[in-house]
């Protein structure tokens, strides 16, 4: 299923009466002509109040999800903020460039009217997206446009969202643990399920006739080399469970995300680890969050929206060995050791992310569960290398007084051999050492970090901004010291 909005952009011009209206339109025609044939072009060009009323039900009767509100030149205060109380989804507000026109009678200075546009927003409460310059040729304001759409495509997800969480959380794991109320700020849905419930979905299942044509698209995924292949039919028909669960129950949401248990019960009740079918519904779409991690999922879903691609959850797990380091990182990439880290889980990032992925068992559980024998209720996790490349680490997540705070980080997986298991990668993070001690630590975050593969750090901050979070960390530069940083040290 389609688990992500496809956005329908709409652009609305708007024109001060004391200057031409024709210059307006003649240069919101030009965006759309310069962006293509995916931008709606709402005829109407917004002077008066009645005129904004006009426009946004047009552009609301034309399926439009997303808005942009475009100042062809000073614009009207009151009319065009209007806007922005009568439209429910994303808005992004921005101007026209001089260039187009004699300087006397061609002249816009929409560039002043930027200013009184914000200043007017405020009066109204209104948050909108503006683009660091707000001004620009066609071409530019097209791009402008299209750098909005991921935000867009994540704002309108998380209204239409639903988290599906099966707990209660692991015994002395409070570090994933956060109040919801911040979600029902956010619009998103949630929807709290014993473990139990699962397990009696689960049941429900046995011998589902669907349960062969399942194991032989997960064998065919997996190859004939897999050594593992008798635990399929379980896997088969919790991956079945999942699927129908979220069919069943999403309700009045469109999208769905899952926080569900994994252990230490989940082996000996249902016979396995659901590591592997996390992996292939997160690789279809569907994020599904270790350890009933909700705000994981969360931030999951919110990159999938900005990506488009799959996305994984990693604990920032441990630090590289010296001697990785020596062999593998000095001289050959621009990092100091305390830069590198390994990110890694059980066995839950599609294969599609994974250097020569594979099944395997969650050998920390063997060790209480299975210490003496071969594995079989420890089976089910999806391993390998992450494949190198460019990456985001994020985190959206709220305290315990439910004030939302996130972070983002660009960065890199490293082309070097793990040397260890399960779904696992060698990242690199500029200045890593000093976000981890003073944003990391310091904030309280859990160990949970999502992860979107290519730097998608520009977009998420924007969303973050876009639903009022206040506190957005990144991996700032050593010529700019965080707040808690020893000056001395």
């Amino acid at each position: 299923m389609q688990n992500i909005p496809v956005i329908k952009m709409g652009i609305i011009s708007v024109s001060r009466g004391c200057f031409p209206i024709a210059l307006s339109e003649m240069r919101r025609h030009n965006i759309v002509e310069a962006y293509g044939t995916d931008l709606y072009e709402c005829p109407i060009c917004v002077e008066t109040e009645l005129d904004a009323k006009k426009a946004v039900e047009d552009v609301k009767a034309a399926g439009v999800d997303a808005l942009c509100v475009f100042l062809g030149n000073f614009g009207p205060e009151t009319p065009e903020t209007m806007i922005a109380d009568m439209f429910e989804g994303p808005m992004m507000y921005t101007s026209a460039a001089e260039g187009d026109g004699d300087l006397m009678n061609g002249r816009g200075d929409a560039y002043c009217g930027m200013l009184n546009a914000s200043y007017n927003l405020g009066l109204r409460g209104k948050r909108v997206y503006i683009p660091e310059y707000p001004c620009g040729t066609a071409e530019e304001v097209a791009e402008q446009i299209r750098e909005f759409v991921p935000i867009a495509t994540a704002l309108v997800g998380l209204k239409g969202l639903k988290i599906f969480a099966f707990g209660p959380r692991p015994n002395d794991f409070l570090a994933c643990n956060a109040p919801i109320k911040a979600l029902y700020d956010l619009g998103v849905a949630v929807e709290e399920h014993s473990e139990l419930d699962l397990l009696v979905a689960y049941n429900q299942h046995k011998d589902d006739p669907r349960i062969p044509a399942k194991v032989e698209e997960m064998a065919k995924e997996l190859g004939a080399e897999n050594p593992y292949a008798g635990v399929l039919p379980r896997l088969a028909q919790y991956e079945l469970t999942l699927e129908d669960w979220m069919k069943d129950n999403l309700g009045c949401s469109k999208y769905a995300a899952f926080a569900n248990k994994c252990w230490p019960a989940f082996q000996t009740e249902f016979g396995f680890v659901p590591c592997y079918v996390n992996s292939r519904l997160t690789g279809r779409g569907i994020p599904i969050s270790c350890e009933v991690d909700i705000y994981g999922a969360l931030s999951e879903y919110i990159g999938l929206c900005v990506s488009n691609a799959p996305v994984t959850l990693l604990d920032i797990n441990n630090s590289v060995p010296a001697q990785i380091y020596e062999e593998d990182i000095k001289g050959k990439c621009d990092y100091r050791l305390n830069e590198t880290f390994m990110g890694f889980h059980c066995g839950n990032t599609c294969s599609s992310l994974l250097c020569n992925p594979h099944m395997g068992y969650q050998l920390i559980m063997k060790r209480q569960l299975e210490p003496d024998s071969e594995p079989d209720i420890t089976r089910g996790t999806m391993e390998g290398d992450i494949k190198a490349g460019d990456i985001t680490f994020f985190r959206l997540q709220t305290t315990a007084s439910t004030q939302l705070r996130a972070y983002v980080a660009q960065g890199e997986v490293l082309d070097v051999p793990t040397r260890s298991f399960g779904s696992i990668g060698i990242f690199a993070i500029s200045e890593m050492n000093r976000f981890y001690r003073h944003v990391l630590i310091e904030k309280q975050y859990p160990h949970h970090g999502a992860v979107t593969f290519g730097h998608h750090g520009k977009a998420l901050f924007e969303v973050f901004k876009y639903l009022g979070v206040t506190d957005i960390a990144y991996n700032q530069p050593k010529s700019l010291p965080y707040p808690t940083e020893n000056p001395f040290a």
